[in-house]
């Protein structure tokens, strides 16, 4: 049919450019292993679906894009590839083992065992408390297992789309509550801030709206804004004589939104709609960059 047309042509789709990915840091005996993992996982799932209609096969396809884009080891791409296979077929770790390798079941096993929870006979507190402890034991065995988790969890905010709202807003408390903070507590910030700015529209879509098109009025050109002060900032640092790295970016929609909500104040009253960041060599180097920018632009008291 034209769906089952469509649907495999989405999936080849997904590995021509999760291989592609792969081949700027990967061997290609590595990159056919993560293939051959690809086929495994498909059979695996074969005959089962989304919410939102597609073969969830692309699911975990989409996860290993995210960590090959983070350059993630051969052994974790295949684990993400393979992180529902234990939950959702009838495969067993003894084969997945046999299959692959000890060190890759392991691996699916952790990112199986983080996502069961039993919230029948907890709190929702003891729930996520219980969830966290989990997060924490499985970061000390092997980080592998929360960077899957992480990447699993941002491709499922992404695809949040077929669910009902009640169901959306849980799993974006949760999202806020606990993945957020350890995206952070692992630097992680890119992935940080677009689960926080998905949990933040599943949560509240009609704020979200209103303030994403009040900060794009109050930006305006935002890009060109971003690279000028970039720019001038590079330029002054320069003339100092000061060898740093200058990154600017626009300020994550959902601190925005926090700041508004804790200091019960309006949007034009937030300063910070951008924010840069300037890396330095040294401590010493730091405060005179800091002096620079002091010279530069007037700092606001407090």
């Amino acid at each position: 049919s034209g769906d089952a047309k469509a649907s495999h042509a989405a999936q080849d789709e997904l590995i021509l450019q999760l291989c592609s990915t792969l081949s700027g840091y990967l061997e290609q005996s590595q990159i056919d292993d993560c293939v051959r993992a690809y086929k495994f996982s498909a059979d695996a799932h074969s005959g089962q679906f989304r919410k939102s209609g597609e073969a969830y096969i692309c699911h975990p396809i989409s996860v290993a894009i995210m960590l090959a884009e983070m350059r993630m080891d051969a052994s974790g791409i295949m684990a993400a590839i393979l992180h529902d296979v234990l939950e959702d077929t009838p495969i067993s770790k003894k084969e997945l083992a046999l299959q692959f390798s000890p060190e890759i079941a392991e691996l699916v096993d952790g990112v199986t065992k983080l996502t069961k929870i039993d919230g029948r006979s907890q709190s929702r507190a003891e729930a996520q408390a219980e969830n966290v402890r989990k997060m924490f034991l499985a970061m000390g065995k092997d980080l592998r297992v929360i960077l899957v988790k992480l990447a699993d969890r941002l491709h499922n905010m992404q695809t949040l789309g077929a669910m009902p709202a009640e169901k959306k807003r849980r799993i974006a408390r949760e999202t806020l509550d606990i993945y957020g903070p350890i995206a952070n507590r692992l630097g992680m910030n890119k992935i940080r801030h677009k689960l926080e700015e998905l949990s933040f529209k599943a949560m509240y879509p009609m704020r979200y709206a209103v303030l994403i098109t009040a900060i794009k009025k109050a930006r305006g050109n935002r890009s060109k804004v971003v690279d000028t002060i970039e720019s001038t900032i590079k330029k002054r640092l320069e003339q100092a004589f000061l060898d740093c790295t200058v990154s600017g970016r626009e300020k994550n929609i959902y601190s925005i939104y926090q700041k508004m909500h804790l200091k019960k104040v309006s949007l034009s009253s937030i300063f910070d709609l951008y924010a840069f960041r300037i890396f330095c060599e040294n401590v010493d180097t730091c405060y005179r960059a800091l002096g620079v920018i002091h010279n530069l632009y007037k700092p606001i008291p407090g």
